[in-house]
C-alpha cells in the first residue's frame, strides 16, 4: 500500500504543477492572443486605409476620363470645321463681288448664295462655332492678327477693317481673324 500511496502523492503532486502552470499558460496564451487581435486591428486599419485610397484613385480617374471625353466631343470636329471655314469665306466673296449691276441680273443665283450661307452658318450655330466680330473694336491679339496698320479718323489699336473673319468653337479658337487695324490720326 505504500507503493500505492506514494505513486498517488506523485500524481497529486504532478496535477498541483500542472494546475500552477495553467493559469501561467493561459496567461501567455492571453497575451498571445491579445497581441494576435492587436496585430490584426492594425493590418485592417491599414487595409481600409488602403482601400479608401485606391476607391479615390479610382473616382479621380473616372471624373478625368469623362471630362476626357467630354472635351474630345466637344472639340473632335475641329479639323473638319476649319475646312468648313474656306466655304463661308468664299460664300461671303461671292457676296461681296456681286455689284448692283450683277445683283439686278442673277436676283436667283445671288439669293441662293445668301440661302446656302444662311444653312452654313445654322449648321455652325449647331456645333458651337461662331464668328468673331472684330470690326470697331480695339485690337485683341487672343483673337486677331494684324496684318496692316493704317491711318484712320478711329483710335490708335481699333480694327478697322476685317480681311478674314475669325471662329471659335465654343471657347476655343478655330481660326485668329486677320485685321487692318488703326494707328490713328497723323
Amino acid at each position: 500500500m505504500t507503493k500505492h500511496k506514494e505513486n498517488d502523492n506523485e500524481k497529486f503532486e504532478d496535477e498541483i504543477e500542472t494546475e500552477e502552470a495553467q493559469p501561467a499558460e493561459n496567461s501567455e496564451n492571453q497575451q498571445s492572443a491579445e497581441d494576435e487581435i492587436k496585430h490584426l486591428q492594425e493590418e485592417n486599419q491599414k487595409l481600409k486605409d488602403s482601400f479608401l485610397r485606391a476607391y479615390a484613385e479610382a473616382e479621380n480617374t473616372k471624373k478625368r476620363c469623362a471630362q476626357e471625353i467630354e472635351k474630345n466631343s466637344k472639340y473632335a470636329i475641329s479639323s473638319f470645321a476649319k475646312e468648313l471655314l474656306v466655304v463661308a469665306d468664299n460664300l461671303s466673296r461671292a457676296l461681296d463681288a456681286a455689284d448692283d449691276n450683277v445683283r439686278k441680273n442673277c436676283e436667283a443665283m445671288i439669293k441662293g448664295v445668301e440661302l446656302t450661307q444662311n444653312e452654313l452658318t445654322k449648321v455652325f450655330n449647331k456645333f458651337g462655332i461662331k464668328r468673331i466680330e472684330s470690326m470697331g473694336k480695339v485690337f485683341n491679339p487672343n483673337f486677331e492678327q494684324v496684318v496692316q496698320e493704317a491711318e484712320s479718323d478711329k483710335p490708335a489699336g481699333t480694327v478697322i477693317s476685317v480681311l478674314q473673319s475669325g471662329y471659335m468653337i465654343n471657347d476655343r479658337i478655330l481660326r485668329e481673324a486677320m485685321v487692318i487695324v488703326s494707328k490713328g490720326k497723323k
